[in-house]
């Protein structure tokens, strides 16, 4: 029995890789940054290479007011708590960062978790039962959708920012005799940069009773005039329920979560949440680096107007060589392929141009819709976009595309 389910899984591998879909997990010998060392099966020392596809956004990953306020957290508060926060795991440091996350975001309580992905995961099941309803956009990420398996809500799901699909669902729960409703979506949708129509969601919210819920790991720290997320680039900042969010993306680009949410709702969480009560606490350093990159973000636009700059840059010349691009304004450039095999190849191809980016493809978004996912950072220089946009027009030309 052993060897055949060996054989088995081994037969779904090759499947994978015979349509295109395998992930190879590349090397990296060097701190995250705009220009990465990447290591080379066909060469013992490890290449210099373009970054483009992670998800620091602001460039903190490595800002050195960020790396000394993680240093000295480490020396003052340790490397880790080997606890989880209701026996022996919360400092003085975590209460601040939550404090500090409520007040950038607008809410009025926050409660830590691991990472986004346990915050949604630890969400739903805590809030709701089988008496209730959760109304999910079909493009909800991963975690959003395990989160809402978990509970035993009815579940009802409305086409990607269709907000017509939104209210016959809420109008399908309320016929189903749901006593509370709760509309969940990504804040921006991370394989495309789409923007959820927050505003009209909380109109909807509003006639049809019902709670907001969105995840803004892909937002925090650069969406709205003060870069505090979607709810503030759609106006709707006290319109909003719950927000679950990261800290591993712009805001320092390390681990860890959050759900924010009124006193009660995350009273409740510090109770119920599964991945709270049963996971260890963010380690001290992490936290301390968050604060100090909470603080640079709310000290100065400048790292906002440079990523926006970019972003508007990388787009006009991709589009200008004639690259089909996904529409939008977020940092977030899905250069769509379409096919999983081109998108592997073409991936494969810019790193020997020396920029690193990553193809996409199915199950993680849809068949036929592969794509190079690009992100930008305001780390990038102009002449690091400039040398982005001739690699792709190279490739592209190569590869007849």
């Amino acid at each position: 029995m052993h060897n055949q389910f060996q054989e088995h899984i081994a037969q779904q591998l090759a499947e994978i890789e015979a349509a295109g879909l395998f992930k190879q997990e590349r090397l990296i010998t060097s701190p995250q940054s705009a220009h990465v060392s990447v290591a080379q099966e066909s060469s013992p020392e490890a290449r210099e290479v373009l970054n483009l596809c992670a998800n620091n956004y602001l460039g903190l990953a490595q800002h050195p007011q960020v790396n000394a306020a993680a240093k000295a957290g480490l020396e003052q508060w340790g490397y880790g708590m080997a606890s989880v926060r209701f026996i022996c795991g919360t400092q003085i440091l975590h209460k601040q960062l939550e404090a500090k996350l409520s007040e950038f975001l607008g809410m009025e309580s926050t409660i830590l978790y691991p990472s986004c992905f346990d915050a949604n995961g630890g969400l739903f099941e805590s809030l709701l039962t089988e008496d209730d309803a959760v109304i999910s956009d079909e493009l909800n990420h991963a975690s959003i959708i395990d989160g809402i398996r978990l509970c035993k809500a009815r579940r009802y799901r409305y086409s990607n920012s269709n907000m017509a699909d939104l209210e016959q669902q809420l109008q399908a729960a309320d016929k189903n005799g749901a006593r509370f409703k709760l509309i969940s979506t990504d804040g921006v949708f991370s394989m495309d940069g789409y923007i959820a129509r927050l505003d009209e969601i909380c109109d909807l919210a509003e006639k049809y009773n019902a709670l907001v819920h969105f995840d803004d790991a892909h937002s925090t720290g650069f969406m709205g005039a003060r870069g505090r997320g979607t709810h503030e680039y759609r106006n709707c900042m006290d319109r909003v329920d719950i927000i679950t969010g990261t800290l591993g993306k712009a805001l320092g680009g390390a681990s860890g979560g959050y759900t924010c949410a009124s006193n009660t709702i995350v009273e409740l969480l510090r109770q119920r949440s599964r991945p709270y009560l049963f996971s260890n606490t963010v380690a001290p350093p992490v936290v301390a680096g968050a604060l100090k990159a909470i603080e640079l973000i709310t000290e100065s636009s400048a790292l906002r107007d440079q990523l926006a700059k970019n972003t508007a840059l990388f787009r006009d010349g991709l589009a200008q060589q004639g690259f089909e691009l996904l529409p939008g304004e977020h940092p977030i450039v899905p250069v769509m392929l379409h096919d999983a095999k081109v998108a592997g190849q073409f991936a494969n191809a810019m790193l020997e141009q020396g920029v690193y980016v990553v193809a996409f493809s199915y199950p993680v978004v849809p068949k036929g819709k592969a794509r190079i996912r690009t992100q930008m950072s305001a780390a990038l220089t102009q002449d690091d976009i400039e040398f982005a946009i001739e690699a792709f027009s190279r490739v592209k030309a190569k590869m007849g595309i």
